[in-house]
């Protein structure tokens, strides 16, 4: 059984221009996921998706042996999504589990894909997405509690919270993705990851925020 992973990587960030491969703590901001991914022991192989030459070059001076998909431009607007991106690497490249991973996620380890793919086999499920455990307490627009009970309002240690997305990556099996068109469906899991890994490279305070816990977690292990 192939299991391969997918970072999508396009160059036409408007947000932060070359976000990508913009430089953050030290390494181009998608090194971080793609040494995660190369250094998973359960996968087999990894790729990229871009429409971007200059971004090939840096993926390629890194010296990881991740392969590279050529993107249709059409594929890599702003308006395209990330399944069109994985149906047109399935259309190139044979495998049975996809792992989609989002490069604006780079606190994501390879420990917790290797946890995650155990996980997503032993439990025989159809996808699995990262989420985190968030104790916030959510309302509808209405008024109305989302996830709590205002006249029994808990306290933080006793309230279990809300698991969120925090899209850092998604488990596909291929005859999912080639039936629903989607990166879930099926027997869905969930893998929950610690609560700061929620944060997501959108906006340019997103990138000075994620920096700094980068640059905790290195000297940690300087440490």
């Amino acid at each position: 059984m192939t299991t391969l992973a997918l970072i999508p990587l396009r160059g036409g960030s408007k947000s932060i221009p070359k976000k990508n491969i913009k430089e953050i703590a030290g390494k181009p901001l998608c090194a971080w996921v793609l040494e995660a991914a190369s250094q998973a022991a359960h996968i087999d192989a990894v790729y990229v998706s871009t429409d971007s030459a200059e971004i090939e070059a840096v993926v390629d001076s890194l010296n990881l042996n991740v392969k590279v998909i050529q993107r249709p431009s059409e594929l890599a607007t702003d308006e395209a999504s990330t399944e069109s991106v994985m149906l047109h690497f399935m259309q190139q490249v044979a495998f049975d589990n996809l792992v989609t991973i989002q490069a604006t996620s780079p606190l994501l380890l390879s420990e917790h894909l290797d946890d995650a793919l155990q996980q997503f086999q032993l439990k025989n499920l159809d996808s699995m997405l990262s989420a985190v455990r968030t104790k916030r307490f959510f309302w509808h627009d209405n008024g109305t509690a989302f996830n709590y009970d205002p006249l029994n309002r808990p306290r933080r240690q006793e309230f279990t919270g809300t698991l969120m997305e925090n899209g850092a990556f998604y488990i596909t099996r291929r005859y999912i993705l080639e039936k629903y068109q989607c990166r879930l469906g099926g027997k869905i899991g969930i893998y929950e990851m610690p609560e700061n890994s929620a944060v997501e490279i959108d906006e340019l305070d997103d990138w000075e925020m994620v920096a700094k816990l980068l640059q905790k977690f290195n000297q940690k292990i300087k440490e």
